[in-house]
């Protein structure tokens, strides 16, 4: 609703400014007053047309306020200060539409958008820097689902990179294991927390000896090349983690349409076409001299031209030109991660002309099916690829990567794609020190001194995911069994694990993708404060309102209400600044997508449930004697619980019957 109208002040702002001074400006700026008895937008345009139109501001607010004219859902406009234009709507015609649940239509943008994220190596067990990873990515795909659009959601699977190797080289050259017992293994319970501990093994061997090395380049050498009983064990480790990560993720009611895989990218030769493609168009270039000798590369984004030898003669320069320079395919023939990932983007672009085969995967206990690539697929199988934009969630520290994909795309001609390429970079997950300390690991003094510590896989230093969310359930369950002893075993076990994911998402989603998070036991189980369980009890508390009360919190009618004789005054103040955050839900959806930034929606979700909280206090609802404003003040809890409930369904977070 706040969206919508404030959509309807802009287009006529912008009609009264082309009809009185025949100006067309690109960005009318809307601002939010300091206070609700200001009004609901403030307008400093004034102030931006001064100098075009050799007038005081001041006096450009009143020719506006003068001559704009009346404006559906819109009371009054109002001069202020030195010249803001402050503006009002009508309080009980919003509130009414409100209560009513009357969505205003919208423009949707055509075509289908295509999330990647978690991309977890499927060599061990996740661990808290892809829960940060996943929850983004499954967030941001409710919130453009939540806008209308159509969604694919891709996690993308290297099945055939070193991570791999590692773990195959830990069971067959460490533990001598064969393939058949390597089978038995990866059909037991939680097998990838076993292969976490062997890809630590396995790094810390090779630290031993640089001969162990060797050993690496033949396994991965060997799976890559496919067809052989190497690739086969490696095949038999990834897609037994890759289960396990999908069951991990499933505990965060996290799915996935299409598992594309590295393994079919390369047999099914994406990067042959695309090779192709690139050096017809001159995107790659032979190097036949100097660091990158036998090298095709590709200049790195941002850099003028790639120089070489000719243009500079051998000197300083041309070691500067050499170090702007992106090697795709090493020396050795063999393609890089980002000649793999470029393919894989002309391909969801629909713009490499080959398609993977398809076959069903993995069933999600709601029927929803997750399909794998594959050589030799099914007959029938949902369409993936061909998409209109494109999101990929992955850390930082891959933007050079991403910029080189979307650089790539430009070179070959398909600019527009590239515009419609988006990094949804995030920073990492550390842990505290104290944290650290916590897991066992020895801090250094100097450790103890930093504000975190990084995690590393190869260390086998760091939280895995489904461990973190054993103690959040156990620790939920300890509350929920003190406070509802009457309930059953399932449902004090369901309660929990919907308190201990809302405590784990809202912890994930609270800080802005920038923000390192320096993860600590305490603060993801703190239920007080900015976190999911405050805002889970908010919506409690609103249902009990109507449980105690007699009525149904979805069915509660707000006809026959008085929302101007309600909403007046000092008091109605108070109650309006609760309705008018409740409407902001589509507004805030809006600026998360535009922004790719999901924080401001748990940021909404906590503001609301602080007003609400604060409207508790004041207003005994069910002992207000005036039948009218009981009335009003239950339609006010009702709006605020349902705005709730979307709002944190959209952050993938569900609402227990008690807290």
């Amino acid at each position: 609703m706040y969206r919508h109208l404030e959509r309807r002040l802009t287009e006529s702002v912008r009609e009264f400014l082309q009809r009185a001074y025949s100006l067309d400006l690109a960005t009318i700026v809307i601002e939010q007053p300091p206070k609700i008895e200001f009004g609901e937008y403030a307008l400093p345009i004034a102030f931006e047309l001064a100098r075009k139109l050799r007038k005081a501001p001041r006096k450009i607010a009143e020719e506006i306020v003068a001559g704009i004219g009346s404006v559906p859902g819109f009371e009054r406009f109002e001069i202020a200060g030195a010249g803001y234009i402050n503006v009002r709507v009508h309080r009980a015609e919003v509130a009414a539409a409100l209560a009513a649940d009357q969505i205003p239509s919208s423009d949707v943008p055509p075509g289908k958008v295509l999330v990647e994220h978690s991309s977890i190596n499927p060599n061990k067990a996740a661990h808290i820097g892809h829960l940060r990873n996943a929850i983004l990515g499954d967030t941001f795909v409710r919130l453009l689902r939540f806008a209308g659009r159509e969604v694919d959601i891709q996690n993308y699977i290297d099945n055939t990179g070193v991570q791999v190797a590692d773990v195959v080289v830990g069971f067959l050259h460490l533990e001598n294991k064969s393939r058949a017992q390597i089978e038995v293994l990866a059909a037991a319970p939680r097998f990838d927390f076993c292969c976490w501990d062997l890809y630590a093994r396995a790094s810390q061997w090779y630290t031993e000896d640089k001969q162990n090395l060797q050993a690496r380049a033949t396994t991965l050498h060997a799976i890559e090349e496919g067809n052989n009983e190497t690739a086969q064990i490696a095949d038999l480790i990834s897609t037994a983690v890759l289960r396990r990560h999908l069951e991990t993720m499933d505990r965060l009611d996290i799915e996935y349409d299409f598992l594309p895989r590295e393994s079919e990218i390369l047999h099914l030769h994406f990067w042959d076409a695309a090779f192709a493609k690139l050096k017809e168009a001159g995107v790659l270039t032979y190097e036949s001299e100097g660091k990158n000798k036998g090298c095709w590369v590709m200049r790195r984004a941002g850099t003028s031209k790639t120089l070489t030898t000719e243009d500079t003669g051998g000197t300083e320069e041309d070691k500067l030109a050499e170090e702007d320079q992106k090697v795709i395919v090493r020396s050795n023939g063999t393609v890089g991660y980002v000649g793999k990932d470029i393919a894989y983007h002309m391909w969801k672009f629909g713009l490499l002309g080959r398609d993977f085969g398809y076959r069903k995967f993995y069933r999600y206990p709601n029927g929803h099916e997750c399909w794998i690539s594959s050589t030799n697929g099914e007959k029938d199988h949902p369409h993936f690829g061909d998409v209109a934009e494109i999101y990929n969630v992955i850390d930082a520290r891959q933007a050079e990567a991403q910029n080189t994909v979307a650089e790539s795309l430009r070179g070959l001609g398909h600019g527009e794609a590239a515009d419609r390429y988006t990094h949804f970079s995030y920073e990492m997950v550390a842990l505290t020190p104290r944290c650290a300390a916590d897991l066992g690991y020895e801090l250094t003094e100097e450790d103890k001194t930093r504000p975190w510590i990084e995690v590393s896989g190869r260390k086998g230093f760091g939280v895995k995911a489904d461990d973190l969310m054993d103690v959040l359930v156990s620790s939920a369950r300890k509350e929920v069994d003190s406070r509802h002893p009457e309930l059953s075993e399932t449902e004090r076990a369901t309660i929990a694990t919907q308190i201990a994911i809302g405590a784990l998402r809202y912890f994930m989603l609270k800080y802005t993708k920038p923000s390192v998070i320096a993860f600590d036991f305490k603060d993801a189980l703190s239920f007080e404060g900015e976190t999911g369980p405050y805002a889970q009890y908010a919506v409690v508390r609103a249902t009990n309102i109507f449980r105690k009360g007699g009525f149904d919190a979805d069915t509660f009618s707000a006809s026959g209400i008085d929302f101007a004789q309600n909403l007046a005054g000092e008091s109605g103040n108070e109650i309006w600044e609760l309705w008018l955050t409740a409407a902001k839900t589509s507004y805030v959806v809006s600026q998360c997508i535009a922004t790719a930034e999901p924080a401001y929606l748990a940021k909404h979700a906590f503001q609301l449930a602080q007003l609400f909280n604060t409207f508790y206090h004041r207003h005994p609802i069910l002992a207000e004697a005036d039948e009218d404003r009981k009335k009003f003040l239950l339609a006010t809890a009702a709006v605020v619980r349902r705005e709730l409930i979307r709002v944190l369904a959209a952050m993938g977070i569900t609402v227990p019957p008690v807290m």
